[in-house]
């Protein structure tokens, strides 16, 4: 952000929203046309393989990144109320299943990922928050967030984008519940479980439209500059599928008859490491070529909340079979998501 558009910000910000707004939606708009006349200026053939990849490429890279920095900085506004003392306050105290539906919902619009996993979860240890609630928002925090919705209801519709809100919240509402129930709390590590109690309680700061601005930047800076190698990635496997992958390989490998394409899908997804932005892509080019979409979504799921890498990271909080719990759960749960939209579609 440069110096100048710093000095707007403070000055104007709303008009700065106002014109930052038209831009983008200008430059969205020229997504088509633009890759069209990428691929017509190379000497390859519009209808051949290569020539449907390249479009794919060419249109999905700076579609995905305008909508992901459109999203996450709207969000990082968003985000500057729901701090993680805010966060922690909200749910202590609360009744369990309601607590579970709560700290859930709040994963939508809270910014946290694989990599805080730690401090938030020992903050909220510390914080009294149930051990199960927690569970309900450490799942939903980075399955269900506001990028992967966004970015499913740009892509596919509203249709999908509600049904993987509300398969996600059940998953993790339910999965949390059940962690709850079985009352794994000597499975924390001792150096979790003896850390001093402390207050739930925060301190409101006055926050300004600027400073939300500035929040929504530092958000794009933040997550997508870490983000952006995932979504090319994402793009570059979705556009090898889009221009090669035959319709009929897929369908038999990720179709309804494959009984075992759910749980194969999930045990391919958890060693996987990327995110929302970085795997609706190749869920795109998945369903395009006849994929079916309970099995997708399972991998998606997968992919998102059970990453091998975040295992690792909450080992350092967690005994292996409070991890090991955790793992079975959830992916018991994104299992049954996909049997049952393989059988209901």
């Amino acid at each position: 952000m440069t110096t100048l558009a710093m000095r707007w910000t403070q000055r104007n910000p709303t008009a700065f929203l106002v014109v930052a707004a038209l831009l983008w939606w200008g430059l969205y708009q020229s997504l088509i046309p633009a890759s069209e006349a990428l691929v017509a200026a190379l000497p390859v053939a519009r209808d051949s393989h290569l020539g449907g990849a390249l479009q794919f490429f060419f249109y999905d890279t700076p579609k995905v990144l305008l909508l992901l920095t459109g999203v996450v900085f709207v969000m990082g506004m968003v985000n500057s109320y729901f701090t993680p003392e805010r966060t922690r306050a909200l749910l202590v105290g609360r009744s369990e299943g309601v607590a579970n539906m709560m700290a859930a919902s709040l994963g939508i619009v809270t910014p946290f990922c694989s990599c805080s996993a730690v401090p938030l979860f020992i903050g909220f240890v510390q914080a009294g928050v149930p051990l199960g609630v927690t569970f309900s928002f450490l799942i939903s925090a980075p399955m269900v967030n506001e990028v992967a919705l966004t970015l499913l209801f740009s892509l596919f519709g509203w249709k999908i984008a509600a049904l993987y809100l509300g398969l996600g919240l059940s998953v993790a509402v339910v999965a949390g519940w059940i962690i709850g129930r079985l009352k794994m709390e000597a499975h924390l590590e001792d150096w979790v479980r003896d850390m001093p109690k402390m207050s739930a309680g925060f301190e409101a700061a006055e926050t300004t439209l600027a400073d939300r601005v500035q929040a929504g930047f530092a958000s794009v800076r933040d997550i997508v500059g870490k983000v952006w190698p995932y979504i090319l990635a994402g793009i570059a496997i979705g556009a090898g599928i889009h221009g090669w992958v035959p319709e009929d390989f897929m369908a038999s490998f990720m179709g309804k008859d494959a009984w075992w394409s759910v749980p194969l899908a999930v045990l391919i997804g958890v060693p996987m490491y990327t995110n929302a932005a970085g795997v609706i892509p190749i869920v795109q080019a998945l369903l395009a070529k006849g994929a079916a979409l309970g099995t997708v979504l399972a991998f998606m799921m997968s992919v998102i909340a059970l990453s091998l890498p975040e295992m690792v990271i909450l080992r350092k909080v967690l005994k292996v079979r409070l991890i090991a719990t955790f793992i079975g759960v959830v992916a018991t749960g994104i299992m049954i998501v996909g049997f049952v939209f393989n059988w209901v579609l």
